[in-house]
């Protein structure tokens, strides 16, 4: 760690990723912003949440237990009330702001004392056909002990009252509510009075909790919603089968270790405190909301709601220029690399570009890493094609992508059934880069050369969120660059040394030295009086040696300007410290994604390097990750880079934040340019849509 990161506090990162839902919260209070949109980042930040409590407070929680880890109990205590705040928030802004506009827009939620003769009669229909015969009720005594809860699911705990049909005043019940049953659901017209009216499965169940208990009286009653611990607990250098060990921990991952209750606003004291004693948590760990317990699940309405004007106007992503739509993808690279875009331009030509490897007699391997490819892709099934026709396939499938370890696991066994060579990567390290190679035979029948394809990525193999998040892709027949893609796939299968790599960077080997080595250039640039700029578009930055590098270049006299999504711990602005160095983070209506960073250490045309890559700045990419990076050579290529990844981000007057000092962030507001508006305008007025 460098002089200028020890004598700089870093922020908190916990508070970091608490302070991004917040912003992402305030779209949701944004009168530009459409209103079920608005709805939908407020289920965002739930889910945001949900991952929050599940993973990064599991983690926090037990660092504060251990001494020597850094963790003080009232860092834990500090995180907590900031998270208290923000729900607390977040549901203020459902009810006080969203829920009005969205009744005065023709579009309510019907609770059980508003309900009608007839939508009550409609309700209780759809609770005994479709709600009832699903339910069993448990009242709790020594031979109905408290049932197992599932992580994140719905249920009701009620306290009795009377005697049981046995005559026993056993006061405690517990109603665990199926997943598989709709959340939110949707009123007929003829009931709606000219609305369109939903009513939640919690408040459908409400409304019979009493037909659950014959001959009893319901005193009291919550809805609850635990949250568990759900990091997969497996000992990489103690399984024979990885693959093996995920599958059988993947059935209890929902019975991790509590973190997280959740309980209405009206739940009597003595029902949380049960629940509390019962699930081993303290006080701070309850969460009392004015609403539903889980608002993610409105994602429900929003999806059913037929209100076109109160979404987001559709987009169609256009066709990139520099791909002709009558060319093979293979001629094409030949002349030159190719840049993609995304969500501006589609995710399409890389599902042409291996389709036409799949189909195409002349190419003989395929081999890419996956992800997070989701549970349907065309991507997957073209690769199964691939093995049918005879081609060799390798897969690199990262078992450990967390929440998509079972979509990847049941892709691996479909590949490996068929004949695909599949392998996960390297114990103890995720493999995150993202690579699609293809080796093609080309020139004579008497001297036939092998010439390689490589798709590299800053995002995943995922044609659905190609369309929600930035990214981008870059198309190569580089000998060189293909050359190092070969090398990092016959690692990732052979587990054996390579010799140097000539354009990628490689964590955990080179990207972390190199990137310390770029600004150390920057550093000495700006001390000698040159031109010294570094601007870096990422998604985290919390490694505390590359944020000392920044800062050293920074005090050197280097402007730097850091775009940062998510969670950043360097304090900006910081008198004698940071005031060289400007912090922004973007929430639009796309997911900012992309990766990009660039390096000026002089005043000529070849003194700058920009580079894509798949990493974020946290010691997790660098050190315990497969990661590239990887080098815009192209000077045509790295100017487009500049003018649509940077300078409408460094300019956006909309969507921007800026962080202070402390760490907070302030909106920079106003009617100014929007960085995704002012690409979805310039990028699809000059290219024609798929």
């Amino acid at each position: 760690m460098t002089v200028a990161a020890t004598a700089l506090a870093l922020l908190n990162r916990e508070t970091a990723v608490l302070e991004f839902n917040r912003r992402v919260l305030a779209q949701a209070r944004r009168a530009d912003v459409p209103l079920l949109e608005r709805l939908r980042y407020i289920c965002i930040v739930s889910s945001n949440m949900d991952e929050f409590f599940e993973i990064r407070l599991a983690d926090y929680i037990e660092a504060a237990r251990q001494p020597g880890t850094g963790v003080a109990n009232s860092d834990l205590e500090s995180v907590s009330r900031q998270a208290h705040a923000l729900i607390d928030e977040q549901y203020k802004i459902f009810n006080d702001e969203v829920t009005p506009d969205l009744q005065r827009a023709g579009i309510v939620i019907v609770n059980h004392a508003e309900r009608d003769k007839a939508q009550s009669r409609w309700v209780d229909e759809f609770f005994q056909s479709q709600v009832r015969p699903l339910l069993v009720p448990v009242g709790l005594d020594p031979a109905h002990p408290f049932p197992q809860v599932a992580n994140k699911s719905l249920n009701f705990i009620i306290r009795l009252g009377g005697t049981d049909a046995f005559g026993r005043e056993n006061k405690i019940a517990i109603v665990k509510v199926p997943r598989v049953l709709p959340r939110v659901i949707r009123l007929p017209d003829k009931l709606a009075g000219g609305k369109q009216a939903f009513v939640l499965l919690t408040s459908v169940i409400r409304a019979h909790l009493g037909e659950l208990f014959q001959g009893r009286r319901v005193e009291a009653f919550s809805q609850f919603r635990l949250t568990r611990d759900s990091e997969l607990a497996v000992d990489d250098e103690d399984v024979k089968n990885l693959r093996q060990a995920l599958r059988t921990g993947l059935t209890t991952r929902h019975f991790g270790q509590a973190i997280r209750l959740e309980v209405v606003k009206s739940c009597p004291p003595e029902l949380s405190d049960f629940l509390l004693r019962q699930f081993g948590l303290p006080p701070a760990a309850l969460y009392h909301v004015d609403g539903p317990v889980n608002l993610v699940r409105l994602n429900g309405l929003i999806d059913a709601a037929d209100a076109p004007k109160l979404r987001f106007p559709s987009y169609t992503p256009s066709w990139p220029a520099a791909l002709p739509r009558d060319v093979p993808i293979f001629w094409r690279l030949r002349q030159g690399d190719v840049l993609l875009h995304h969500p501006f331009e589609s995710f399409e030509p890389v599902v042409r570009f291996l389709r036409e490897a799949v189909y195409d007699p002349n190419v003989l391997a395929i081999k890419q890493t996956i992800y997070r490819t989701g549970t349907e892709s065309p991507l997957m099934d073209l690769l199964i094609e691939a093995v049918r026709r005879g081609k060799e396939v390798m897969c690199v499938v990262e078992l450990k992508a967390r929440f998509d370890e079972e979509a990847n696991i049941n892709w691996a066994e479909r590949l490996e059934a068929i004949g695909a060579q599949v392998v996960y990567g390297i114990v103890g390290l995720k493999t995150h880069a993202k690579l699609l190679l293809v080796t093609r035979r080309e020139g004579t029948t008497k001297r036939p050369v092998l010439r390689r394809y490589v798709h590299l990525s800053t995002g995943n193999y995922n044609p659905k969120t190609a369309r929600l998040y930035t990214d981008v892709g870059y198309l190569s027949a580089d000998a060189k660059l293909t050359a190092d893609a070969d090398s990092v796939f016959q690692q990732l299968a052979s587990l054996g040394k390579t010799q140097p790599l000539r354009r990628l960077l490689q964590a955990p080997f080179t990207l972390h030295s190199e990137l310390m080595k770029q600004m150390q250039r920057v550093a000495q640039a700006a001390r000698t009086g040159h031109d010294a700029r570094i601007v870096l578009k990422i998604n985290a930055l919390t490694d505390a040696a590359l944020i000392g590098a920044l800062v050293d270049a920074g005090q050197a006299g280097a402007e730097i300007d850091l775009i940062v999504r998510g969670a950043c711990s360097l304090a900006p602005g910081v008198p004698g410290k940071t005031e060289r160095i400007r912090v922004r983070s973007v929430i639009g209506r796309f997911l900012e994604h992309t990766r990009l960073l660039y390096f000026r250490w002089g005043d000529g045309a070849s003194d700058e390097a920009l580079y894509l890559t798949s990493a974020d700045w946290m010691s997790r990419n660098m050190f315990r990750r497969i990661e590239i990076a990887w080098p815009v050579r192209d000077p045509a290529l790295r100017q487009r880079l500049v003018d649509e990844c940077l300078v409408p981000y460094l300019l956006d007057a909309k969507d921007a934040w800026l962080e202070q000092p402390d760490g907070s962030y302030v909106a920079v507001g106003g009617d100014g340019a929007s960085a995704q508006q002012a690409l979805m305008t310039r990028l699809q007025g000059s290219r024609r849509p798929v």
